[in-house]
């Protein structure tokens, strides 16, 4: 379980940056070079390489080197651990909803 939240820890991490959600979604139209990923950006390749390598760390996304240029792309299984996570919360919270409106009408029934 340990474990889980560690991996989980850096899954989330990695979205909290704006110039990461971004990769991202570019990424999601298919694979890129870093160099065009880079483009958007106004700073400088060694600093959005840290972005990369820690969205390649995290599993978010995998780079190839072929020649010169180094590709990215999308590693899809991450989005089935946070799909996880986030419906095991949705089942939480959908459970205590329910009790608190079953408590709030039994509440409201006159004696």
């Amino acid at each position: 379980m340990e474990h889980y939240q560690a991996r989980l820890d850096g899954v989330f991490q990695a979205l909290a940056d704006p110039t990461r959600r971004a990769v991202l979604g570019r990424l999601g139209k298919g694979p890129a070079s870093i160099s065009d990923l880079a483009k958007p950006f106004d700073m400088a390749l060694p600093s959005f390489m840290k972005h990369i390598r820690l969205l390649e760390e995290s599993g978010w996304i995998s780079t190839a080197k072929q020649g010169r240029v180094r590709t990215c792309a999308i590693e899809k299984k991450q989005f089935a651990a946070v799909e996880s996570w986030l419906s095991e919360q949705r089942a939480i919270w959908e459970a205590r909803t329910d009790r608190l409106e079953k408590f709030v009408l039994s509440e409201e029934k006159p004696e």
